[in-house]
């Protein structure tokens, strides 16, 4: 293969997933703004349900006490992931140090 044909090839698969990205990227945006509409939707329902009307300012704080609590969420596992990671390399630290003890007692008892 030549190598004007190799950087063909090499400039279609860029330009390939160049337009795969683009597609992904604009599929992310429609289906969060597909969310958003539908917590709008929502949120405007609940309000005339109540007999009251639905601001935009409303709106905004319901996203935020919701992400509030997304976030809440979000920590409580990161903290648990944490401790479970720290208290496993810990224990393998500790069995680490406890092998190099063991290998240098072995290594002293072969040279003396």
């Amino acid at each position: 293969m030549s190598t004007e044909e190799q950087n063909y090839n090499e400039a279609e698969r860029a330009v390939n997933q160049t337009e795969n990205s683009l597609e992904n990227a604009a599929d992310r945006a429609k289906f969060t703004v597909n969310e958003y509409a539908d917590e709008a939707r929502s949120y405007i329902e609940e309000q005339k349900a109540k007999n009251e009307e639905p601001t935009k300012e409303g709106f905004f704080e319901r996203l935020k006490s919701s992400a509030a609590e997304t976030w809440e969420d979000t920590k409580d596992f990161a903290d648990k992931a944490w401790d479970t990671v720290k208290d496993t390399a810990s224990d393998a630290w500790e069995k680490t140090k406890d092998a190099a003890e063991d290998v240098k007692a072995e290594i002293r008892k072969a040279t003396n």
